[in-house]
Formats: structure tokens, C-alpha cells, sequence
């Protein structure tokens, strides 16, 4: 089985302010900022702390082949803040598209990634987050989107 890391749909940048990135990305030239969908669409969620997973702000811009994604945690316990507390923000993870995010997250248990978090949406597409931080210095996530 071949691991699901053909495609990188996009890179996510955890940032303080959300509106100081975007205007900053704006002024260099990487505009069209829009609303994430809503995150309430993942009804079957595995994170540490649901709320503060719900109070995560996501914008994103399709730039030629890649998906920039902002994100700005609110003050609960998500990873997203650990991870901003701890380094000022950063790229807090790769995603790579999948045609299943169900036979991905199997493709990547085959060559010895474990789930680390995941959320899918009741048409059963969605995202999983794989425990990669320690080795790759980055997660690794597996997405598919609705429709795909």
C-alpha cells in the first residue's frame, strides 16, 4: 500500500492575529482571503477539546497549486494554541488530498503513522491529523473534501 502523500492540497500557518497575516500576506500580493466552512460540519470529532477546536478562526487562499491556510486559535486548549504558546506560530501542518480519508489514514497506519486527531463530516469526508510533530518536525494531515 502506497502511503497517501502524492498530493499536498495545502500548508497551514498558525498565526496571533489573523488579521495582521492576512493584511501582511495582502500587501505582498497573496489575496483572496476567505471564511473557512464552518467547523460544526465535522459531526464524528476526535480532538482533545472540542470547544476550543470549534473556537479556531481559519482563512485560506487558493494560490497557483497550493492552498495557503491561516489559522488563529482562541484561548482554549487546542493543539493549535500549544503549538502557537510554545513557538509565536508557524506551519502547524501539510495536508495532502486523499480520494478517502478512511483508506488513507489505513495507508498511513501501514507504514507506521498513527492518528493523532481527526474529524469527519457526515458524508464521511474530513481530515486526519497523523503523529508526526517528533519526527517529521510538521503534521502530516490527510483530507478529503466534500464532493471529491
Amino acid at each position: 500500500m502506497t502511503p497517501p502523500f502524492d498530493a499536498v492540497h495545502h500548508v497551514c500557518i498558525v498565526v496571533p492575529d489573523i488579521d495582521a497575516a492576512i493584511a501582511f500576506y495582502e500587501k505582498v500580493g497573496i489575496g483572496g482571503w476567505q471564511d473557512f466552512p464552518p467547523l460544526s460540519a465535522f459531526t464524528d470529532l476526535d480532538v482533545p477539546d472540542r470547544d476550543a477546536f470549534l473556537d479556531l478562526t481559519y482563512k485560506y487562499t487558493d494560490a497557483p497549486g497550493l492552498q495557503l491556510q491561516l489559522c488563529e486559535p482562541g484561548p482554549g486548549n487546542s493543539p493549535q494554541r500549544q503549538f502557537l504558546d510554545r513557538t509565536g506560530g508557524g506551519v502547524f501542518h501539510i495536508g495532502f488530498v486523499v480520494d478517502d480519508v478512511d483508506a488513507g489514514a489505513q495507508a498511513a497506519r501501514a507504514v507506521g503513522l498513527e492518528p493523532w486527531m481527526y474529524g469527519r463530516r457526515i458524508d464521511s469526508t474530513g481530515f486526519t491529523y497523523l503523529q508526526t510533530p517528533p519526527s517529521a518536525g510538521v503534521t502530516l494531515e490527510i483530507r478529503q473534501s466534500p464532493n471529491s
